[in-house]
């Protein structure tokens, strides 16, 4: 999965199916955001903003996370005796 750039990427986690559409869908923009699903609310411009925010945060966290993973995982297997090419023949990396 790409990071999250764009509030549809927010507004497709919200609700399943076409619930949403754009009335330009060369400029989607919240201006052009319409409903499809009248039992659906439309979320407010900035709950879009704050929910893309929180998706970017997510991503990056996970991102990094796995990155200090991977290294400890090496340091790990380095620290019972491991070299970096049986390390590597183990990983792949």
């Amino acid at each position: 999965m790409d990071r999250p750039t764009h509030i549809e990427d927010y507004l497709v986690q919200l609700h399943s199916g076409q619930w949403f559409g754009w009335s330009d869908s060369k400029n989607k923009i919240y201006a052009n955001l319409i409903i499809h699903d009248n039992s659906k609310d439309k979320p407010t411009e900035q709950q879009c903003i704050n929910g893309l925010a929180q998706l970017q945060s997510d991503y990056d966290d996970a991102k990094t996370k796995s990155t200090n993973d991977k290294a400890s995982g090496k340091q790990k297997l380095k620290d019972l005796g491991l070299n970096d090419d049986e390390i590597k023949a183990l990983t792949g990396a």
